[in-house]
């Protein structure tokens, strides 16, 4: 029993040593007000001029991120970003992860490394080649012109599209995956059934696959929206000017601001963002097997 327990108790433990302690750190922080000390922020608990003990709580950082329409405007651009790019990974990801479920086991291996062979590369040289790709003169664009599609190059970098390629290519993998164990283990035969009663692939799909995969689609959707909402690194270097991500302000605020209250007030607003609609979701699924 003791050991049971020791089990159970080690991911929570876990939890609580590299979230919850962290988060409480970041959340100290966002009740504070910034100063010109090191750290740069005044300490909650303080002493009154009689000597006393006070508690200095300053709650209108919160007000203020969402009165100041820059903070407004970067949450909705990293929402919207990271949703485009669920989406379009599931339109690609699908197709590839039911081609790989349905492919001969011996070939699945290697069609599975072959997806997870990007992470074999520094995540940061991945998307520097982005550039060389997408830039004026840049591979894509020379390509084009040598195939005399286009006679001068395209303005595809700094662009929300760049964005948007870098995005999806750093992020397809995680939709790939979930969805390609939850095909892999649906039974065939529930296809051959539907077949035999006279129902066409479209329909099959509709009424049988799709509905069976969906705990992969959902699961592959959260695995790529909640990083791409944070993401920093793909719009600053892939993005222009116009592109507004809530990394970027939290980047600012931390090191070029040195405004750590505002900063954390973002980080914990972003994480009430993105843990909230996770928790409905679990428990909307814990409920739904009850009232069936």
């Amino acid at each position: 029993m003791p050991g049971r327990a020791l089990v159970i108790a080690a991911p929570y433990l876990w939890l609580a040593l590299f979230f919850l302690v962290p988060f409480f750190v970041v959340l100290k922080i966002s009740l504070s007000t910034a100063v010109v000390a090191i750290p740069p922020y005044e300490p909650l608990i303080g002493t009154a001029d009689d000597g006393s003990w006070q508690l200095n709580l300053h709650p209108e950082n919160y007000s203020y991120l969402f009165s100041d329409l820059q903070y407004v405007l970067a949450y909705l651009g990293s929402v919207r970003n990271a949703a485009v790019t669920a989406l379009v990974c599931l339109l690609i990801g699908y197709p590839m992860a039911y081609c790989i479920a349905r492919a001969s086991p011996q070939w699945r291996p290697a069609l599975l490394m072959l997806v997870v062979m990007p992470f074999w590369t520094s995540f940061l040289i991945r998307v520097y080649a982005w550039i060389g790709i997408l830039k004026q003169n840049g591979l894509l664009n020379n390509f084009l012109i040598w195939l005399g599609i286009i006679h001068e190059p395209l303005a595809i970098m700094n662009t929300q599209t760049s964005v948007y390629i870098g995005m999806i290519y750093a992020y397809l993998p995680f939709m790939i995956l979930p969805l390609y164990s939850t095909l892999e283990k649906m039974d065939i035969s529930l296809l051959e059934a539907a077949s035999d009663l006279g129902a066409r692939p479209i329909r099959a799909f509709l009424t049988i696959t799709l509905p069976l995969s969906l705990p992969g689609i959902i699961a592959g959707s959260l695995l790529v929206f909640i990083p791409a909402v944070g993401e920093f690194i793909i719009p600053t270097l892939l993005g222009g000017p116009d592109t507004l991500m809530i990394g970027t302000v939290l980047w600012n605020e931390f090191f070029q601001n040195r405004d750590w209250p505002v900063a954390s007030t973002v980080a914990v607003a972003l994480i009430v963002l993105l843990v909230v609609p996770m928790m409905l979701l679990q428990r909307a699924q814990a409920e739904g097997p009850e009232k069936s």
